[in-house]
This record gives C-alpha cells, sequence and structure tokens, in this order.
C-alpha cells in the first residue's frame, strides 16, 4: 500500500494528502488551534486567505463563549443557572438558533438525541471526570429531567427557559457540527471556495485540496488509532463522526463510554464502535451520529432508509463496517490487515 502524507485529528477521521505532494502549508493559510475541548485545524486557500482564516478562529472563539457549559459566563451556563426559576434567559441569535435545531433533530430522531442529557453525564462524571457508575436508583431520579420538550423557546428568538429545577443543557454533541456550518458560511463570505475545516470529529470539506482534487478524508479504525478502515472523497459536504472509544472509563472490568443513551441514562451499547455521517448539512451530521450510535445498527439503517439526504459508515463491534450506496463509488477499504471487512447497505 503506498504510503501517504497524513494526519490525524483529536476526533475519529483523518486527512490525507497525495502521495508525494507538497504539504497543505505550502500552498494555504493553515492555523491549528484548541477550542471546544479537542483540537481543530483550518486550512483555507484564496486570495484572501489569511483574513479568513483569522475572522474563522474568532468566530470559533465567538461561538465557544456563547455555547460551552464549562465557561462561567456563557449563556449556556445562564440557562442552567436558572433552570424552574421562571426566569427567561436573554440568548444571541446563535444560541437560540442551536437550540431550536437539537430540539428538532431530537423530534427526528424519537429522543436518541437530546441536549437535556446534562445531568445524567454528570452523574457519569464524563464533563468533570470524576468517573462513577450512578446507581440505579439515581438515574431514576434524573431520567425526569431529560426532556427537550422542557426547554422553552420564546417565539421570535430572544429568550429560552428550561422549565424543571435541576435540568441542563450540554451541547457538546452539536456545538461543534453547527460551528462548523457558521464557519464554512464566513469563509464563503471572505471568498473562499477551497478550505478544509477540521473541528474534532466534524471535518467540512470546501470545493478541493491544493491539487484539485476532492479532499481524501479516512474512517479512522475505532480499535487503532493509528489505521484507518477506508476512504472517502469528499466535497461540500462534511463528514461527523461519533464513537464511545475517546473517551471512557473501566470499572470491575467494564467500559463505560461517554455516549448516553438518553431514554435509558445508560452508556450506549448499542454493538457499533462508530457512525460516520455524511451530508452538507455540519450541525444535523454532528447530531446525527451520536444518535445513531445510541439507536444502533438495525434502527440507524431503517433510518438512512426512511430519509434519503445523508450517507454514513456503520463499524460494528464484529468488524464489519457498513458503507451506504451513495458512498460506494469512492470508498477505498483498508481495513483488511486488521481484520474488518465491509458490506453496502443498499435502499
Amino acid at each position: 500500500m503506498k504510503r501517504c502524507i497524513s494526519f490525524l485529528c483529536a476526533g475519529f477521521l483523518m486527512i490525507l494528502s497525495g502521495c508525494g505532494a507538497p504539504s497543505v502549508g505550502d500552498v494555504g493559510a493553515v492555523r491549528t488551534l484548541f477550542a471546544m475541548d479537542t483540537m481543530m485545524q483550518l486550512t483555507v486557500y484564496g486570495e484572501h486567505q489569511e483574513e479568513a482564516v483569522d475572522a474563522a478562529q474568532a468566530e470559533i472563539s465567538r461561538l465557544e463563549g456563547l455555547l460551552s457549559r464549562t465557561r462561567s459566563d456563557s449563556q449556556i451556563t445562564a440557562l442552567n443557572r436558572h433552570a424552574g426559576d421562571g426566569s427567561p434567559v436573554a440568548v444571541d441569535p446563535d444560541v437560540y438558533s442551536v437550540l431550536s435545531l437539537a430540539q428538532e433533530y431530537a423530534r427526528e430522531v424519537d429522543g436518541a438525541f437530546d441536549i437535556t442529557v446534562a445531568p445524567i453525564m454528570d452523574a457519569w462524571g464524563f464533563v468533570s471526570k470524576n468517573y462513577r457508575v450512578p446507581s440505579q436508583e439515581e438515574l431514576a431520579r434524573l431520567l425526569p429531567l431529560v426532556d427537550g420538550e422542557q426547554l422553552r423557546l420564546e417565539e421570535g428568538g430572544s429568550t429560552v427557559q428550561l422549565a424543571k429545577p435541576g435540568m441542563a443543557v450540554d451541547l457538546g454533541a452539536i456545538a461543534k457540527g453547527y460551528t462548523a456550518g457558521r464557519v464554512e458560511a464566513l469563509l464563503r463570505s471572505y471568498g473562499v471556495e477551497d478550505a478544509l475545516i477540521v473541528l474534532g470529529g466534524n471535518v467540512t470539506a470546501m470545493g478541493r485540496n491544493y491539487s484539485g482534487d476532492p479532499w481524501r478524508v479516512a474512517v479512522r479504525d475505532p480499535l487503532d488509532g493509528e489505521a484507518y478502515l477506508g476512504i472517502l472523497p469528499l466535497q461540500d459536504v462534511t463528514a461527523s463522526t461519533s464513537g464511545g472509544y475517546e473517551r471512557y472509563f473501566e470499572q470491575d472490568g467494564r467500559r463505560y463510554y461517554h455516549i448516553i443513551d438518553p431514554t435509558t441514562g445508560l452508556t450506549a451499547d448499542s454493538g457499533l464502535l462508530s457512525v460516520t455521517v455524511i451530508s452538507s448539512d455540519a450541525a444535523r451530521n454532528d447530531a446525527l451520529s451520536t444518535a445513531l450510535f445510541v439507536m444502533g445498527t438495525e434502527r440507524a439503517e431503517a433510518f438512512w432508509r426512511a430519509h434519503g439526504d445523508f450517507e454514513m459508515v456503520l463499524v460494528q463491534a464484529d468488524k464489519t463496517v457498513l458503507i451506504t450506496q451513495g458512498l460506494e463509488e469512492g470508498w477505498d477499504f483498508r481495513g483488511e490487515r486488521n481484520g474488518y471487512q465491509y458490506e453496502i447497505l443498499h435502499r
């Protein structure tokens, strides 16, 4: 197998450059940063590439300041602080937008994604990193607080509130996707047509790479951080990946992943190792990759067949990689040496 220049981002995808080609830094404005609890990289080509990448970094910082619940001055922290006290919280249009989208996506996936799962996440210690397995009694007390319909959005888009005391919102499963969409729109306002936006497990491929070809994005092997399962050529779409293996803890010989099933309060044990969703909607991609991971293979397949607006890669625990038919033509499988096999899903 040819060896290609590559870098592994902090999420679940690798970006591959052409063999023997110059590094992307030689021909574009490249910016690496840490934000939203993950490594990010922006690669931008165009006449105003330096100004564009500066503006993109500033936009990421602005949105992190609004959407992070671990920052004491964010609007999400303010929303959570006033849960159940009857006080509407004034929010920026972007905060209102991402909350509205999250509510919409939760309905679409029948509760497999819900941003009000924050109290359950805290009980497991996934934010504080004080990991523990909560008792069934504790989860039973907390589950009534997981209800996205109790997030009340004022018509007109200026204030929001959480109906019950103890409720809290966590945007970790949608904020980076939403931010990717905002950054893409910002870059286009600078006349940028070709760029790569890597925000952890969300990779937005705008236009083409420096060689004039579609970007080559590799799906990482969830059991081997130095290997990948296959390569996808991507252009003007986002690939979003969710998997439990990046954040987990072990107790009494069992591994607990950070992705929570909002309907049970338990860590998702769906038989999947990772899910990658590809479409032109970065925010929905981010939410869907989490929801489909929670659903498991059978429900994920049924959801995909019922919706014609995205493609996906499901990596099962039995080392079967399921690729939807829209990705078949460009799929370059590389997982044989680690014992994987792949199948194509058809509608």
